[in-house]
C-alpha cells in the first residue's frame, strides 16, 4: 500500500509538470482562439468544461499503459510489442510518427514565422535568410532533447516560466479591451456545434503533450521504485500539468476572443496571433521599452 508521504509534492514533479506544460503550449495555442472564437463566448464555456478532463484522462491512460509493462523503462512502442507482437509495434511506431511529424512541421513553420516577425518588426533588423533561420531554430530544439534529462529539465524550466508569464500578462493586458456584449450574444445550435467540430482538433493539438509521455513515464520509474508510488506521482504530475494548461491557455483564449472582433480574428488567421496582437497593441513596449 502506498503511504501518504510517498505522494507529497516535490521539485522533481513540479519540473516535469512544467515540462509537460511547455510541450503542450505552442503553435496550437496561437490557432485555438481563432477557431474557438468563431461563434462568440458561449462555445468557449463548453470547451473549457471538456478540455480539462479530456487532457488529463487521455494522458493518464497513456502513462498507465506504459507503466503496465513487465520490463521497467519500456517506451510505448516496446509495450505494444510486448502485448500485441512486433507487427503491431511497427504499426504503432508508424502511426506515432504520422501523429508527431505534422506537429514538427507546424512548429517549424510557426517558430520561424514568429522569430522572423519579431526580429523584423519589433527589433528592426534586416530580414534573415528563412532557410538558415529555420535550420538554426529546429536544430536548437532537437539539440535540447539530445542532452541529459537533468539539463533538459533545467532548460525547459528556464523557458516555461517566461512563457507562462507572457501568456498571463498578455491575457491580463487585454482585459480592458474586452467586449462584454459578446456574452449576451447567443449562437444558434448549429453554429455552436460547428464551432465545436472545427475547434476539437485544434483543441487536442493545443493541449497535447503525448510526445513527452514515454520520457516522462520512464523518468518517473527511475525516480520512484515502487509501481504504486510511481503511478501516484505520475497521476499527480499530470493533474498539475492539465490544470496549468486549463488555467493559462483558456484564460488566454477567453481574453483574445473577448477583445478581438470577428473581423480582427479573421485578419489574425493570416498571421501569427501573437504577432498580430503585438502589432495592434503596445504590449511589446512594456516588455522591451524603447
Amino acid at each position: 500500500m502506498t503511504k501518504k508521504s510517498d505522494v507529497k509534492w516535490n521539485k522533481f514533479n513540479l519540473l516535469w509538470a512544467l515540462n509537460l506544460f511547455g510541450t503542450a503550449v505552442g503553435a496550437g495555442v496561437l490557432f485555438l482562439p481563432i477557431n474557438a472564437g468563431q461563434s462568440g463566448f458561449w462555445p468557449l464555456i463548453i470547451i473549457a468544461l471538456i478540455v480539462g478532463p479530456m487532457t488529463y484522462f487521455a494522458h493518464l491512460g497513456l502513462t498507465r499503459f506504459i507503466l503496465c509493462s513487465s520490463k521497467k523503462g519500456s517506451n510505448i512502442t516496446e509495450v505494444v510489442e510486448e502485448y500485441f507482437g512486433k507487427s503491431a509495434g511497427k504499426l504503432i511506431t508508424f502511426l506515432y510518427f504520422l501523429a508527431i511529424f505534422p506537429i514538427l512541421l507546424i512548429y517549424g513553420n510557426g517558430i520561424t514565422n514568429t522569430v522572423d516577425t519579431f526580429l523584423v518588426h519589433q527589433m528592426a533588423v534586416m530580414p534573415p535568410n528563412r532557410a538558415l533561420l529555420s535550420l538554426i531554430l529546429i536544430a536548437s530544439l532537437i539539440g535540447v532533447m539530445l542532452l541529459s534529462e537533468k539539463t533538459m529539465l533545467k532548460i525547459t524550466e528556464f523557458l516555461v516560466y517566461p512563457l507562462v508569464f507572457i501568456l498571463f500578462a498578455l491575457s491580463i493586458y487585454l482585459i480592458p479591451k474586452w467586449n462584454i456584449a459578446m456574452i449576451t450574444e447567443l449562437p444558434t445550435l448549429n453554429q455552436c456545434l460547428s464551432t465545436l467540430w472545427i475547434t476539437l482538433p485544434v483543441l487536442v493539438f493545443s493541449f497535447n503533450h503525448s510526445p513527452a509521455i514515454s520520457s516522462f513515464t520512464q523518468s518517473q520509474q527511475r525516480q520512484y521504485n515502487h509501481p504504486d508510488t510511481t503511478e501516484k506521482h505520475a497521476s499527480h504530475t499530470l493533474k498539475l500539468a492539465s490544470t496549468l494548461l486549463l488555467i493559462f491557455v483558456m484564460f488566454f483564449v477567453f481574453s483574445c476572443v473577448l477583445s478581438l472582433t470577428p473581423t480582427e480574428l479573421s485578419q489574425a488567421k493570416n498571421q501569427i496571433l501573437v504577432s498580430y496582437l503585438f502589432s495592434q497593441t503596445n504590449f511589446i513596449t512594456l516588455i522591451f521599452p524603447t
